[in-house]
Formats: C-alpha cells, structure tokens, sequence
C-alpha cells in the first residue's frame, strides 16, 4: 500500500493550492517539491476559485489567521467540495483563542474535507467545542500515550464518523483513522516538534499524497504520516553523525523528502492496522 501510494505521487505531480500561514509558508512548499508535489500558495478572494480549480488538492491552514484569509478559505474550500477534490484541514492551535475555535467550527460546518489534522489537543477541541491547546502546541495532559491508546483509537473513528472525515492525530504516536479502521505510526523523533512548522509541512504533504490517490484518502494520509516521520527519522540520524542542532536538522528532514523512495518508505515504516 505505502509503495504504490507513494509511486502515485512520483507519477502524478500533484498540484496542491495552500491557503497556509506565513510562519512556515516556504517550508510547506519546499516539502511539496521535495516529496513529488507541486506547490501554489494563492489566498487572495480574487482568485482562489480560479487556482483551486487548475489543481488536485487544497490545504488549509488556519496557523495566522484574519478576517480576509478566513473568506478565502470558505471560498476555495467550497470550490473544491464542487470539484471533488480531496481538501485538508490543519486546525492550527484550535482551542488556544475563539477566533481560531470559532473559525475551525465554521470551515468543517461549510467545507466538507477530506482530512483533519493536528494535534491531540487541536483534534479534541474539534470534537468537543473547547480545549487546553497551549498556543499552537498539544497539551502534555493530552498525549497520546500506550495506557489510553485504545481509547484515543475509538475517539477517532467516532469523530471520523461524524465529521466524514479522515481523522490523523499526530504527536509521539500517531493515528490515522476513519469510521472503521485505524493505522497507529510510530515513525518519527522527538526533535521534530523542535522545529516549527513540521505540522504543516505534514498538512501540505497529505495533500500531495491526497491529491495522488484520490479515491483512496485513508491510505493517502496513512502514508504521508509514515513518509514524513520517517524523514525525520534519517534526518536525525545524520545529524548524530555531522553534528549541529534544529536549523540543521530542518534542512535535513527536508534533504530527505526528496531522497526517500517509495522502496525506503516501505522498508522503513512503522505501522500497524487497528
């Protein structure tokens, strides 16, 4: 499944509208490029019907949000519920502020997407109408550990249920669930979280990956989660051998996006059905 997958993207070139925020713009379309996309970032009201429909998939990203931003978001959302194409939604620090509670609740009202991801803390605030996002960060006493793995298993697949969504909640431990089935992933490293922006990075990647595969969403966004946390797996085991800190390390994962293969994406997932 990951191979194939990961072949579509190599193949397809997929074009992926980014309505994303200006913290990590550059880096979500650099990891486009790296991993076999092709990146457009347009939010302006006046045009991004038009972009939306020259590509395969959208990303939104509500990291820094205004008042202009939020309509052309609803806009290009709509416009690509209308062309089926796959539309991903990264609710960043949903919880941490009404405006970005509020906005999250109106997108998913509005938009019907594909994907949502985030963190424990985002996901939970999605579910539930509030939550202890601490700024654009998951809250310690949400983590998703071993001891409430299954529980935070069922969570998704209910919210999958209701939303109609592909729910994939990123962190240590990841999840990648719809309505019936569930991938756990426990690729990745710790110092990921030491750089900002991998979240959307990964956002933009499952777009890409979306975009490839479009009648299989789930799949799509299961190997996007493995491909990016292995990517940081490699980029922090050549960072051990050459030194240098999370600068460094951002390079390197991005090194990686384009290095690895569908063969290495295979070969080095970790991954289980749930």
């Amino acid at each position: 499944m990951l191979k194939k997958t990961f072949q579509e993207v190599k193949e397809k070139t997929p074009l992926v509208h980014c309505i994303t925020n200006y913290v990590t713009v550059n880096d979500c379309a650099n990891s486009l490029l790296a991993c076999g996309g092709s990146p457009i970032m347009a939010d302006d009201i006046g045009e991004v019907e038009e972009i939306i429909s020259i590509c395969n998939s959208l990303c939104i990203n509500i990291g820094t949000l205004n008042e202009r931003s939020i309509l052309s978001m609803l806009a290009a959302g709509k416009r690509a519920n209308e062309l089926s194409y796959p539309v991903v939604l990264d609710p960043v620090g949903a919880g941490a502020s009404t405006l970005r509670t509020a906005t999250a609740f109106k997108l998913i009202k509005q938009v019907k997407f594909s994907v949502i991801r985030g963190n424990i803390s985002e996901i939970k605030t999605v579910a539930q109408g509030a939550g202890t996002t601490k700024g654009v960060d998951a809250d310690a006493s949400d983590a998703v550990t071993g001891e409430n793995l299954e529980d935070t298993i069922a969570f998704a697949k209910k919210l999958s249920e209701k939303t109609q969504s592909v729910i994939a909640i990123t962190g240590a431990i990841d999840i990648v669930a719809d309505s019936h089935k569930a991938y756990v992933i426990s690729n990745g490293n710790a110092l990921m979280s030491k750089v900002s922006g991998t979240g959307c990075m990964l956002s933009a990647i499952i777009a890409a990956f979306c975009g490839a595969n479009p009648t299989a969403i789930l799949d799509a966004t299961a190997a996007a989660v493995c491909f990016m946390g292995l990517c940081g797996e490699l980029a922090f085991d050549r960072l051990a051998l050459m030194g240098g800190g999370t600068s460094t390390y951002r390079t390197l994962l991005i090194d990686f996006m384009s290095q690895v293969s569908p063969d290495i994406l295979e070969g080095g997932a970790k991954i289980e059905t749930r």
